[in-house]
């Protein structure tokens, strides 16, 4: 396959984003134990490193959230190599299970609001929430209130409620001024 890593800091000082030169999945996942990541050999694979706190999939990067007692500098480069190692010999980073978030804009369920929501998470925000290794999930708009999930380097980032109050509500009441909030789940 010869897929080529590069490793990038994130806003979450305890996560690092590593990218690929292409895709190697048309899913994302999060998973945040050894439990959760039966359906990927790679986050498995990540898992059996006793410093690993959550592993998130991307179809062009993966980011690894580590715990406090280890460091960045002595992890980056031998992780980057052994997700490049894993990728290149063959092995799936995710089973064929269904484990995608992606956001369906076509539900015919849902109100022409939360289309409206979907369609600005999708096209606008989710992008350049990837850019910093992170993700953000639509889970529900209740009450004038839209609830989200993050994940990736943004769970768990301090900045991530600058984000969610200065970027994500800010746009979305933009485009819908009736919301009065948008609040991680």
């Amino acid at each position: 396959m010869n897929y080529i890593f590069h490793f990038e800091q994130t806003p979450n000082t305890r996560a690092v984003k590593f990218v690929a030169n292409k895709a190697f999945t048309d899913q994302t996942a999060q998973f945040e134990s050894s439990q959760d990541a039966i359906f990927s050999p790679l986050a498995s694979k990540i898992f059996g490193f006793p410093w690993a706190e959550a592993v998130y999939i991307a179809p062009e990067f993966v980011t690894v959230t580590k715990q406090d007692w280890v460091s960045w500098e002595v992890l980056a480069e031998p992780l980057c190599e052994m997700i490049s190692e894993h990728l290149n010999s063959g092995l799936p980073a995710l089973s064929d299970k269904k484990t995608s978030d992606a956001l369906s804009e076509n539900d015919s369920d849902d109100s022409k609001e939360v289309r409206l929501i979907k369609h600005i998470l999708n096209t606008e925000i989710r992008p350049a929430v990837a850019f910093d290794g992170g993700d953000i999930v639509f889970q529900k708009y209740e009450d004038y209130v839209v609830y989200v999930a993050l994940k990736g380097s943004c769970s768990g980032c301090q900045s991530s409620v600058i984000t969610l109050k200065e970027g994500v509500e800010s746009r979305l009441r933009n485009a819908l001024p009736e919301i009065q909030g948008v609040v991680a789940v």
